[in-house]
Formats: C-alpha cells, structure tokens, sequence
C-alpha cells in the first residue's frame, strides 16, 4: 500500500507520531492518521487531496497528493529557523523574520521549559525586564527603565482592563491555555494608542486547528504550598471548531512566621484562581470568525496579626474578570485583507475586612471606613481595519478604526461614577522601494472626552543590506493617557486624603531604537547575534504628590528618560543543544526640579542573562538552566534637605528543569527546582520618599519566597 513518510528535514530522522489530515481538493470530509515509528502512514487518499501534517517543534507542512502515490515530505522543525509567525501590529500575519517591527517571540516549548505558569513566571529571567513583587497587590513589570503601566497587555489582540496602582497583576494572566506570546519593546501608540509607550505583550490562545477530538489533563505542584490542575476539550468538525478550558490554581501562602504574631508575617498571601475559556470558530475558504469568552476570579486572603487574646483583622480581595470577545477577518480582494474585533470586558474588585475569632472561627463584617469597598470597571472595544499586502507591490497600507470606551463605578471614585472615551484613526503605509528596504511611516489622530490627545506618529525603517543581516530603526512617539482613577479617584478616611486630578495631561514620549540582527545557518547549526540601542525620553509624567497639608493627588510634573545598550548572543545545534547569553546596561534619569543638577544624570543598572537547554532525543527527554543577574537599581529620594542618592540591590536567580516523554509523546512530566539561590528580600538604601512615591525608601523589597522544588504532570489525548 501507498506510503507517506515523514522526516525530519534537518536531520533526516523519522518523525513519529504526527498527525496526517487528508482533505480533497473538491472538499468534503477529512481523513485522519498517525505516523508510526518509522514516521510512516498509509495514504488514504481517495482522489486528489491536500494533505497537513502537524507536530509539536515543526511548521504545519502542507502538500498535495494523488491516490496510491508514495512519498517522503520534509517536516522542517519550528525552533531551528526563525519562522515563526506573528500577528500583533502585522499588516497580515508573517514571519517574524519578515516584520518591520522586532517581535519577541516566547512559544509553547519554552513555556514548557520554563515551566512557568503565568506571565511573571515567565518573564522572570527575560533580558531587559524587571519584575517587582508585591505579595498583596502581585507582580508587575517593567521594560527598558519604563514601568509597567506604560506597557500594553493584549490577549488575542483585546486589551487587558484592571490595573492596580498602574499595573495589570501578572500572576492574573495564566498560562495553561496559551499556545506564544508576542512582545514588542519601544512605543507602539500609533498601533495600539495608550498604554503602549513603552510596547506591548499579546497572549496569543490556543486552538484546534486540525484535531477532530483533542483532550488535555495538567497539573503542577510546588513545595511552597502551589496545587494547580487544568483541563481543556476541543473538537473539529467541517469548518466548525469548538473549546472548552478550565484552571484551578491554588497558593497556601508563604510566611517566615507562620503563628502571624510578629508584624507583617504572612509575607506572600494566601491566593486560589478559577479560569475558563470558551471559543467558537466557523472558518471557510478565506473567511474566519470566531467567538471568545474568558471569565478569571481570584480570592487573595490577607490575614492580619494576631491581637491577644485569640482574635484577628482579615482582608480578603475578590478579583473577578469576564471578557467577551468577536473576531471576523476575510480576505476581500487580492491580497486584501479586512479584520474586526469587538470585545466587551468587565473588571471588579471587592474588599471585605472581617474581625475574626481564631478559636471559634466567627467573624463578622467591621465598619471602618475602607475596611468594604467594591470597584469595578467595564470597556467597549471595537476595532477595525483594512490592509492591503500585496507581495509583489513597491506599496502597501493599512488604515482602521479604534474604539475604547470605559466606564468606572465604585466609593473612590468622585462622585462613584466616571467614564472616559478614546477614539481614534490611524494609518500607516509600508513602502519597499528596492527589494531590500522597506520604510513605513505611521499615523494616529485621537479624541479623547477627557483630555486633549496629542497626535501619534512613528517611521519604522528595516534595510536587509547583507544576506544574513539586517538593521531595522524608529522613531517613535508615544503617550499615556491618564486613568479614570488618576483623574476622579476620591479616596478619604481617617489614614488617607488622596484626590485625582480632572485636569492632567497625557504623557509624552519620544522614542528612538536602532537594532542589529545576524543570523546565518549552517547545516544543523545556527548562531545569531541581536544589537539594540535604545533611548526614551518621557514628558509630563503623572505622579502623585503632596500638595498641600496631608492632601495628595496626581499632578504632571517630571520628566524621565531612560537609554542602554542590550546585546545577546545565540547558538543552536538541532536537535540536541541550544544556547543564549546577553546582557543590557540601562540608564535613568528622573528630573523634577529645575534647580538640582544632581539627578539630571543618568544612573546605570546592568542586567545578565543565560539560559541553556539539551535534548537526549532518543530518551524523549531534556533539561535546561536559566540563569538571571538583576543588576543594583539606583535611584532618587526626596528629603527635607533636596534629593539623596540610594539603591535597590542586585541579585541572582537560577531555575534547573527537566522533562520526559512517556506514552508515545502524550505523557509528560517535568520537574526540577526554582530560585536556586534561595533569594527572598532584598536591601533598600536610602531615607526620605523615593521618587514619584508617597513611600518611604529604606527597607527591603520582595524577589520571591525562595528555593522551591516541583513537579509537573500533563497528558495529552487525541482522537483521529
């Protein structure tokens, strides 16, 4: 009988277990096989057909095949070149490789490898970002000297609402649904409008592309008291693909003093998450829809000391999340392309403050002013646009439409409701005028209800001047409108007096980025190297600021600049080894006072990073290192005498992670041990407020809750 098999193009190995769909070229019902060991499967054609074949690590290879006809297909692997394809602020998708902009890349396998379950997991030891640990409020992050609340999150392209002091909680966006994520670093306003200053992460979500039946069961346990267990169905039937996901991920807490009788005990809180996701897509031909639906609720427990002679004060925060989401795209014409996305997302977080009897575990709701308070927040999102991308033309463009409208209910807020609406156009064209350069300058005009926008624009430049090495450049601006909170929060008790301010302006940026990239292949090997030189300049900041007795509210008054160099070397040697190394040196300066020269300098943090994965192929097994060095973080205070010097000190983490497959690839376990260093706090030097903070500055921050151990199960069950 008629074979099809299966090699590996690199290597020229069999590749076993792929899944083979056979599908006429006149249409019809598909056929569905597995190759063997000998990546061999019959071919069951029954007229002139298109046959896909998928696997973990490799591009979906498509070909076309006659009945009876044996052949060998070359499967090329995923994680050798750089072909990855991506969509955040593409014209259409393509490689990434091929994008004007440089998009950073994080895909299923290093996910895995990492065994990271949320997105701080994941960007812990991720070169040029910091991440700052708060054990009540979570993680946040921040990206070339710029925070986190000038970074745009995205999942499938709709924005993320709900920031705590600025910034979207990390360990609230999960990871156990995700197939990559998409990050580009630098402003990317005219793309995506505020938030996006300093770039923008998107959360691309997984989908059944080919399976008729997929079925998947994880879970993941740490020795710090982490129990996690996840689920997902999925079928496919015709053009028709349905998904259903479900997460429970549970955290004891974490604390040196486990009686909670000295204060502030329980240093990381008690946390459980229950996540579901949902989708629907109908695609035909060039035509596609899909319906989304995610809902997220987290219950963190903040339990207060104990106060003699058995009673407590216990906060609880409930953080609910639900999002509803319409994707269309089409192509309508040659090489153009139409896509429009609606979403509609609710955000809401209560407090509830008990005091508590330990012994008979009674508790009763206090009446303190704060102790019980509920926020919550909903936002319209429609956007639109037309592309063209027409391969063999000199000029291409896009233009669309942006429309964002959010609406805020809750005690500290004035007058407990407020709304904002931001509407905007933006256009941008892509012009090649020799084959290897391409320049696409870009657009964006805003109307905001609020506050008078700026216009947007940037000019993105990529010249392939050598075959295996390109530079790509921008200048960008960018800008952060102000919050709903930033500009109505009304929060008055007898702790606090802080007032938003109707009257800010939006913050302003200039960007300028210059990166080289080099690749050149070799056989089975590859090595790369990736230059970038980068400066933002950022005016009207909003912070917040004493202004008058015990009175604080939010007011633009410095500005801030940041710029460095960030180089890292790679090398892959398919399949077995894959190595990288880099490093970034990032300057900050803060200016608030036009009279003291003595913070109009930068100030030079210097970050280090490597990582290192081996694959004992013929065992199914791997192991990989990574290792981070988060260099000291000088920064400013305010004193009664001017401005002091202080710092955050430097540190080093280590993760070590293995995994074997058993069952023919559909059962995995992984395990291996975090934060080997057992870093857990770290020294802050310095007295007074630290800069654009109402806090003060000496103490210690939080890095993590030390050396950790795990171990992980995930099973995979496929029907053909």
């Amino acid at each position: 009988m008629a074979v099809i098999r299966v090699q590996d193009a690199k290597t020229g190995d069999p590749v076993p277990y792929a899944h083979v769909c056979f599908e006429s070229v006149n249409g019809g019902d598909q056929l569905h096989g597995l190759t063997n060991d000998d990546g061999e499967v019959n071919n069951m054609a029954k007229e002139k057909s298109v046959v896909a074949i998928t696997f973990i690590g490799y591009e979906t290879l498509f070909d076309t095949i006659m009945p009876g006809e044996s052949k060998t297909l070359d499967f090329i692997p995923a994680i050798f070149n750089m072909n990855e394809v991506v969509v955040t602020a593409q014209y259409k998708p393509q490689r990434v490789d091929k994008s004007i902009y440089k998009v950073k890349v994080i895909g299923a396998k290093q996910i895995d490898d990492k065994a990271a379950n949320n997105l701080s997991d994941l960007f812990s030891d991720e070169l040029g970002i910091r991440i700052n640990q708060d054990g009540a409020l979570g993680s946040s992050m921040s990206i070339r000297g710029l925070s986190g609340e000038n970074v745009k999150f995205l999942i499938d392209g709709i924005p993320v609402i709900g920031r705590l002091n600025g910034n979207i909680d990390l360990g609230q966006l999960n990871l156990s649904n995700v197939d990559h994520v998409e990050m580009i670093e630098g402003p990317m306003s005219v793309v995506y409008g505020s938030n996006a200053l300093a770039g923008v992460v998107n959360i691309i979500t997984k989908e059944n592309k080919n399976t008729p039946v997929t079925a998947t069961a994880e879970t993941y346990l740490e020795s710090v008291g982490t129990y996690n267990f996840s689920g997902s169905v999925a079928a496919k039937q015709k053009s028709h693909v349905f998904g259903l996901s479900g997460t429970r991920n549970f955290f004891s807490g974490y604390a040196e003093d486990g009686f909670r009788e000295t204060p502030q005990a329980l240093t990381w809180n008690p946390k459980r998450q229950y996540i579901v996701d949902g989708y629907y897509i109908y695609s035909i031909d060039n035509f596609k829809f899909k319906y989304s639906s995610q809902y997220f609720d987290e219950l963190l427990e903040n339990k207060g000391n104990v106060i003699a002679p058995h009673y407590a004060r216990d906060s609880y925060f409930n953080t609910k999340r639900f999002n509803n989401s319409l994707d269309l795209s089409a192509q309508v014409g040659n090489e153009r392309y139409f896509k429009l996305l609606a979403a509609y997302s609710i955000y809401e977080r209560d407090k509830n403050t008990y005091f508590k009897n330990l012994h008979t575990l009674e508790k009763n709701l206090t009446d303190n002013d704060g102790d019980q308070d509920t926020t919550k927040f909903d936002a319209w999102n429609i956007r639109t646009e037309f592309n063209k991308s027409t391969t063999d033309s000199w000029y291409n463009y896009q233009f669309g439409l942006d429309l964002n409208l959010e609406n805020g209910t809750g005690k500290k807020l004035d007058n407990e409701k407020q709304s904002i609406g931001d509407y905007a156009a933006y256009l941008s064209l892509k012009l090649d005028p020799v084959p290897t350069l391409t320049i696409q300058p870009g657009l964006r005009f805003i109307y905001n209800t609020k506050y008078n926008a700026p216009l947007v624009y940037s000019l993105n430049v990529k010249w392939n001047f050598m075959e295996n090495t390109n530079i790509r450049a921008s200048y960008s601006k960018g800008f952060r409108a102000p919050s709903l909170k930033e500009l109505y929060l009304f929060f008055v008790d007898i702790n606090h007096n802080v007032r938003g301010n109707p009257d800010l302006k939006a913050e302003n940026s200039q960007n300028v980025v210059i990166a080289l990239s080099y690749l050149n292949e070799h056989g089975k090997a590859n090595f790369g190297m990736d230059i970038d030189l980068f400066y933002n300049n950022i005016k009207n900041i909003i912070t917040i600021a004493q202004v008058e007795g015990d009175l604080y509210s939010y007011i633009n008054i410095d500005n801030y600049a940041s710029q460095g160099l960030q180089a890292e070397l790679f090398y892959n040697l398919y399949p077995h080894f894959s190595w990288k190394i880099g490093f970034v040196e990032t300057g900050r300066k803060n200016v608030l006072s036009d009279e003291d020269a003595s913070i109009k300098k930068f100030y030079y943090s210097t970050d280090v990073n490597t990582s290192a994965t081996y694959n004992f192929r013929k065992i199914k097994s791997s192991i990989s290192v990574f290792y981070k060095y988060t260099g000291r973080l000088p920064q400013y205070y305010q004193t009664t005498d001017g401005y002091s010097e202080g710092y955050i000190d430097g540190y080093s983490t280590m993760d070590v992670t293995a995994s074997k497959q058993l069952l023919k690839g559909n059962l995995k376990i992984s395990g291996g041990v975090k934060n080997l260093f057992d870093v857990k706090e770290l020294g802050i030097s310095g007295s007074g407020s630290a800069v654009g903070s109402v806090h003060g500055g000496s103490g210690s921050s939080l890095v993590g809750y030390g050396r950790s151990y795990f171990i992980g199960l995930s099973w995979l069950f496929n029907k053909f």
